[in-house]
This record gives C-alpha cells, sequence and structure tokens, in this order.
C-alpha cells in the first residue's frame, strides 16, 4: 500500500471545518449589523404588496413628425423616463411600454410620489431660449413688461457662471427677431424697424418714431412687427396663477418661434416672453446638483456635447453684452420654465454651472431634468391611478402560507427519510434564510431592491434548489458507506463528488436566471434576481457551513458509529461486511484503506 505523501489529504478533505464555520459566522453577524445599523430592518415591499401609483403615459408625434411614435423612440423615451425617476432615489420604480404608444410608470408608496410624478409627467423635450422679457406671473399693463427681472442673486433667479461652458448662439435672423420682438415689448404703439438681416444693428441705434408723427405718415408695420404686438398683447394678459392659461402657454410653439411660458421664482409665479430656441436637451450630455466646497452652497453643473458646446458658446457671448433680463436663458421643459440664469460672459469649453439661491432637492431637481430631458417624443397623462397594497397583501399572505406548507412536506420528508441527517439540512436552510433575508433588507437601501410577489416567489423555488443541494451530498455520503467504508472516509470522499453535481446544477439554476433578468422586465426580474441571489447562497451555504458541519458531526460518536437514528446505520443502508471489521470511532479499517489505496 502506498502512503500517502506527508503534508496532504486526498481530496475533499477539509482538516480545519472551524475556520469555513467562522467565516460564515463573521458574514451573518457582520450582515446583521449592518442591516440594524442602517435601520433597515425589513425589506423594501414592491407596489404589488405596499401599494402606489401607476401612471400611464400617451405617446404624441411632434408636428411634421408623423412617424416619431416607433419601437425605437418608445425604448429611448422609457431608458430617459426609469433614469430620470431612479435619479430621484425611487425604488423599484418600473417603467415600460405597453401597446405601440403607451409608457406604464409604476411608482411603489413610500417614495416621494407626488416628486417623481411631475418629473415623470414633464416628458416635452427640454430648450434653452433668450429671455426677452419677464413680468410678475399676473396680468398687468403693458409697461410691466419693460421692468427688468429681479436681482439674480437674491431674487431666485441663479446665475450661469464657470466661463467654461458650450452654447449656441442665434442665427442672424433668429437674434434679429429677438430685437424686434424686445422693441415691440418696449415701444407697443411705435412701429419697429424691421430686422437687419446680420441682426447687427443695436437696440439704441434705432429711434422710435415720434409720438406726433400722423398715422397716415407712418410706415405701415410690417408680418414680425405684428406678430410682436399680438405676443406682446397677449403676455400682457397672461395670468401664469391660473392653472388653465398656465397650461395652454406656449402650447405648440415650435422651436424656431418665440414663445409665452410660465415658471415659478421661489414661491410666486412668473411669466416670460422667450427667442427661439438656441440649445436643445440633447445637446446636454450630463447634468447634477452638487454642493460647491470652496464657495458653500448648492450648484448645477451642465457638460455639452461638441456639438452643444458650440451653439451654447456663442449664444452666451451674445447674451452676455445685454441688460437684464435680456442678458438672461430660460431652461423650458413641457413649456415650463424651471430656471432662467443670467450671463456674464461667453461660457465656453463645454461646462458651465448655475449657482444662486439653491437648496439641496432644487439643485438636483434641476440636474435630473436636465440630464434626462431630452425625449424624442411629446407625453400626455392618460390616467394615473392609486394602487391599494389590500389585494397585494392578501396574495403575500398566501404566498407565505404555501411556502411554509411547502417548507414543512421538505422538512418532514428529510426526518422521516434521512433522520439526524436532517437537522443539518435544516440548521443550513436557516443559514441560508438568514442570509437571504439580511441581503435583502440591506440592498433596498443600497440600491433600490424592493420585494415584490414574483421575488417572493423564487425565494420559495429556492427551497427546493438548496434543499437538494443537501440530499446529493447525503446520498454521496450513503453510498460511500454502502461500499463498506466508515463515515470518517465517507465523508471524505463523497465531497469531491456531491461538489461537482451541486456547482454543475447551481450553474444551470444561476444562468436561468441571469438570461430571464436581462431579457425580461419589470415584476419578472423581481423572480429572476432573487432566484439568482438564493442560488449563490445556496453554494457558500453548501461549502462553508455544510461540508464543515459533516466533517464534525463525522468524529461524533452518534454519527460515526451509525446509530439507527442517524440516518447513516450501515445495516440499514445495506453496507458491504467489511464495515463490520473495525468499530473504531473515526478511523477507516486497514482493509478499506488498502482498497483505497
Amino acid at each position: 500500500m502506498a502512503a500517502p505523501k506527508k503534508g496532504r489529504r486526498p481530496t475533499g478533505a477539509q482538516g480545519r471545518p472551524g475556520r469555513a464555520l467562522a467565516v460564515i459566522l463573521i458574514a451573518m453577524v457582520a450582515l446583521t449589523a449592518g442591516m440594524f445599523l442602517s435601520k433597515q430592518t425589513t425589506p423594501r415591499l414592491g407596489i404589488d404588496l405596499a401599494g402606489g401609483t401607476s401612471i400611464t403615459l400617451k405617446a404624441k408625434s411632434e408636428p411634421g413628425k408623423p412617424d416619431a411614435v416607433n419601437p425605437t423612440n418608445m425604448n429611448t423615451a422609457v431608458g430617459i423616463i426609469e433614469r430620470r425617476v431612479n435619479g430621484l432615489g425611487v425604488s423599484e420604480a418600473e417603467v415600460q411600454t405597453q401597446g405601440k404608444d403607451h409608457i406604464i410608470v409604476n411608482i411603489p408608496k413610500g417614495t416621494n410620489e407626488q416628486q417623481a410624478r411631475s418629473q415623470v409627467g414633464t416628458t416635452a423635450q427640454l430648450y434653452f431660449r433668450p429671455v426677452i422679457a419677464f413680468a410678475d406671473g399676473s396680468p398687468a399693463a403693458p409697461e410691466g413688461a419693460k421692468s427688468p427681472s429681479p436681482s439674480t442673486s437674491g431674487s431666485g433667479a441663479p446665475k450661469a457662471e464657470d466661463g467654461k461652458s458650450p452654447s449656441a448662439a442665434p442665427s442672424s435672423s433668429a437674434t434679429s427677431q429677438g430685437r424686434a420682438l424686445s422693441e415691440a415689448l418696449k415701444a407697443p404703439s411705435a412701429p419697429t424697424p424691421t430686422p437687419s438681416a446680420t441682426g447687427s444693428k443695436k437696440a439704441d441705434d434705432t429711434k422710435a418714431p415720434s409720438p406726433s408723427a400722423s398715422p397716415s405718415a407712418s410706415t405701415p408695420p410690417s408680418a414680425d412687427e405684428a406678430a410682436a404686438a399680438d405676443l406682446q398683447a397677449k403676455f400682457a394678459a397672461l395670468d401664469c396663477t391660473n392653472e388653465a392659461q398656465r397650461a395652454a402657454a406656449g402650447k405648440g410653439a415650435k422651436p424656431e418661434d418665440p414663445m409665452l411660458a410660465c415658471g415659478k421664482r421661489g414661491t410666486a409665479w412668473g411669466k416670460w416672453v422667450l427667442g427661439p430656441a438656441q440649445v436643445n436637451g440633447q445637446d446636454v450630455k450630463d447634468a447634477k446638483g452638487v454642493i460647491d466646497t470652496q464657495r458653500g452652497g448648492w450648484i448645477v453643473t451642465m457638460q455639452f456635447t461638441d456639438k452643444g458646446a458650440d451653439k451654447f458658446a456663442k449664444i452666451t457671448g451674445e447674451l452676455a453684452t445685454k441688460q437684464a433680463p435680456q442678458n438672461q436663458f430660460a431652461i423650458v421643459l413641457d413649456g415650463e420654465v424651471i430656471s432662467d440664469p443670467s450671463v456674464s460672459q461667453a461660457l465656453t469649453g463645454g461646462n458651465a454651472e448655475i449657482s444662486g439661491g439653491f437648496t439641496q432637492q432644487s439643485a438636483q431637481d434641476l440636474g435630473n431634468m436636465l440630464s434626462y430631458g431630452a425625449l424624442p417624443l411629446s407625453f400626455s397623462e392618460d390616467s394615473v391611478t392609486t394602487v391599494t397594497a389590500a389585494l397585494g397583501g392578501e396574495q403575500l399572505k398566501a404566498g407565505l402560507i404555501a411556502g411554509a406548507i411547502g417548507l414543512l412536506l421538505v422538512v418532514i420528508y428529510l426526518l422521516v427519510y434521512y433522520r439526524g441527517l436532517a437537522f443539518v439540512a435544516i440548521i443550513s436552510l436557516l443559514v441560508s434564510a438568514i442570509l437571504t433575508y439580511t441581503i435583502m433588507a440591506l440592498l433596498g437601501k443600497g440600491i433600490g431592491f424592493a420585494l415584490n410577489l414574483p421575488a417572493v416567489c423564487g425565494a420559495i423555488v429556492a427551497i427546493g434548489i438548496t434543499a437538494d443541494s443537501f440530499i446529493v451530498y447525503f446520498e454521496r455520503i450513503r453510498d460511500e458507506i454502502r461500499e463498506g467504508r466508515t463515515l470518517r472516509p465517507a465523508v471524505e470522499r463523497a465531497w469531491p463528488r456531491a461538489r461537482r453535481t451541486i456547482l454543475v446544477s447551481d450553474f444551470v439554476s444561476f444562468l436561468a436566471a441571469a438570461v430571464l433578468f436581462i431579457v425580461t422586465v419589470g415584476k419578472v426580474q423581481g423572480f429572476a434576481f432573487t432566484l439568482g441571489l438564493t442560488t449563490l447562497l445556496d453554494v457558500v451555504v453548501v461549502f462553508l457551513f455544510t461540508k464543515p458541519i459533516m466533517t464534525l458531526l463525522a468524529r461524533t460518536k452518534f454519527f460515526a458509529s451509525g446509530h439507527p437514528w442517524s440516518g447513516l446505520d450501515p445495516k440499514r443502508l445495506g453496507a458491504k461486511p467489511p464495515l463490520r471489521r473495525s468499530r473504531r470511532t473515526g478511523s477507516a479499517p486497514a482493509p478499506v484503506d488498502a482498497k483505497e489505496a
């Protein structure tokens, strides 16, 4: 008989099972402590269990783009809306298409539903427009349009700075048209000069005709002048404190045309006359609210695309030469002004920041809308439904009862068939349950994972997968005992064979879960995620708990002697006679060693 080399153990041996048990014990303690320290002692629940809000959005083609509602644009819109909602920290927000022109947004209860709804509903394209005039939101006399906007530092109007941001300058025709509108608002009774082709003529170079001039001597107003007068009249009559008028302001305005818009400055409504759009949301590469560590306070940083950088640099260069409010640009989303920072210098380089009067919430909200405002379609809210958790709660209760019954049947089967070994399986299942629960609770706060009904189903299915791994190992041990080996060598020899089977089985389950998670959306992903997580934990538990426990139990008299209630009785298993040649606990008889050698 060839003696094994010194220092080497047979394949599958584990000489120090205490180390593996210590590792999994430390992991359990750490996860449990982290759960209590983070104050997240229960998993977050999905919309079907906790309730929430379901929003149905209907896609609409922009004028002149009849084929805009297509699968490509719809999928792009889903991704943008999903990132916008998740940017608010909303957990398990579900965004998916329904049919060819609807998008369903499910927002679980317990998050800032109103805030998320306001941003989800804001689905029009984002534009940067130069400010022509500003006034309070209430109807006012035409002279109200001449008053400059409040101070950017103290009134809540942010200031664009950092001198490193791209921008789009208006074309000569757009600049001339904006100047004509500005002149019309300043002197509505006097005809405004016809815009120059280059837009180089300054406002103070143009003198309005004397009021005493007879109307017959005046030049008939041009189409631009008539449009400017009409826009001024609408501006004076606009009441942005009225919800209906506020919703109608700017509706149908094309990007290349001037428009009226409402928005809030602080807590008060204001109204604007805005020039043609110079930069759109697709020119914004990234934006976010951050804290200014040097000056203190919150700011919004913007990064533009190469094309957007050139546009933004040009328009800010022109705005910087003007007086308030015409040195401001308005950021317009869904026809509403969400910010109107002033410009003091041309912003070049592709980056800019907006500062002034921001709170953490307002800075992050603005950054979020700037980042994800460039939707390829416009949307309207078809319906908003509040989802109750009552039905989900009943289904959860039924599911838990079904899971408990299934677990009870598994335990009864293990006790009847495996006897003492059943307690190893039960304790291993308990360890797996603790790890699963604590990880799910921590993932709720860490990555926004929320437990829904399919996820509960995945956890119930995992009971069978985990129990199956124990059965594979136990049967391998019993096969070794049937071959005439005592328990200690049987445990070690059975492990390499059982390990391969367990790994292959769990790999197939994990692969199925991964594919399901990738190719599906919504709640089915909850099932796939839970199934994949519990499959990985099954490998951890079997390797670091079940196998070391069996190694230790093989050294006890109850199991090593083959007690009838241990589940490893050689007589009951039909062991070969050589087993009875030695009754020494924990040691293999010489004939068996010779056979193995």
